[in-house]
Order: C-alpha cells, then structure tokens, then sequence
C-alpha cells in the first residue's frame, strides 16, 4: 500500500490541485494590498497570471514527481489559460469568473455520459487506482461527483452574479475547497464498502487521490 501511494501522490495531487487557486488568492491579495484598492483591475490581472503561471508549474510537476497529467488537470489548465488570457486581454474579471462553471459542467456532463453508457470515466478522468475498488464502486464514485459538480456549477453561477469579486474569491478558494475535500472524504466509506482497502487507517493520501481538480 505505501508504494502505491507513492506512486499516485495523494498528497501532492490535492496539492497541485488547490496549489494555484491559492496562488492567485494571495497575489491579488497582496497586489492590493501593496497598490491600494484603487487598482481592482491591476490586482485581478496580476492575480490571473500568477494564476496561470502556477497551473502550468503544477502541471509540469505532476509530469515530473508522478509520472502523469490526469486529462483532468490537463483541461484544469487549458480552460484556465483560455480564460486567463481573456480576463487579462479585455480586463473583464468574468471570464475567470465563470471558468468553474464551464469545468463543473464538461465534468459533470463526461460523467453522466459515461455512466449512461456504464462506464466510470472518472476512473479514467483522475488516472487513479485504488486497491480493491470494484467496477461498482467507481461508477457511484463517479455519480456522486457528477451529481457534486452540477451543484457546484449552479453555486457558482449563483455567486458570481451576486457576490463582489472579493468576495466570491474567497468563498471560491476556502469554501470551495473545504467542501471538495469534505465531499471527497465522505466517499470513503461507500468506496470501502465497495472493496477500497485502506490499510491501517484512512489519511490526506485517499482523500487526495479522489478529489478531481479544482478550476
């Protein structure tokens, strides 16, 4: 079991997953901070391209430390390229804005593709195995998560069109994750009812190793 947690880095996934959401949290932050809030459009700019420039570092990693580039975190880092280099180029804070929309959406919509056809594509999607797990077990895993980022599209959708900037960035950043990670922990014990073996005890590397990337 430790040498096959080395080798999916559950760890290092959740955190190349949130790694650059914070990134762009604490530069905008501290951008505004050091300029003053009289340069909204500076700070959120300068915030989207460290942004940009961290996925492409995580990605970079996850080839190097794990040997891999799940298709998701791939498509994590294409849209948030896309819509990075909008955001900068019209200075228009919407379109980084409604990314995660667009994300939760292909997600969900792959997933219940795949499951119409009987196929756990997140399987596939997060490059992930886990010991035990039967065929079962990825196709609920793979419904819970579809059914989790249709809500998390409307929720954003939702917070972009009534919250500041500010302050749908930080519920992006802290409750966002906090709800991904307390999502993908509630998997675990219907995944161990499905044949998911654990070992002694269940810690951050399960955890990480379920939780697809966050846009």
């Amino acid at each position: 079991m430790a040498d096959a947690k080395a080798q999916h880095g559950g760890n290092l996934s959740l955190a190349l997953d949130f790694g650059p959401l914070l990134v762009f949290f604490l530069t905008y932050k501290g951008v505004g901070w050091v300029w003053g809030g009289g340069n909204p459009i500076t700070a959120m700019s300068i915030g989207t391209a460290a942004f940009m420039a961290a996925i492409i570092i995580a990605v970079i990693i996850s080839k190097v430390k794990l040997g891999r580039v799940s298709p998701m975190l791939w498509l994590s880092a294409m849209l948030i390229l896309f819509f990075g280099g909008l955001t900068i180029y019209f200075h228009d804070q919407r379109f980084i804005q409604i990314k995660p929309t667009i994300i939760y959406s292909f997600f969900a919509l792959m997933l219940f593709g795949g499951l119409m056809r009987g196929k756990a594509l997140l399987k596939y999607l997060l490059q992930a195995a886990y010991d035990g797990l039967s065929d079962e077990g990825w196709r609920k895993l793979s419904r819970n998560w579809a059914i989790f980022f249709v809500g998390m599209a409307i929720a954003n959708e939702a917070m972009r069109r009534s919250m500041s900037f500010d302050a749908w960035l930080a519920i992006k950043v802290w409750g966002v994750t906090i709800v991904s990670v307390v999502f993908a922990a509630a998997n675990i014990p219907m995944l161990m009812r499905h044949g998911l073996a654990l070992g002694n005890k269940l810690d951050s590397e399960e955890i990480g190793e379920t939780t697809p990337p966050q846009g």
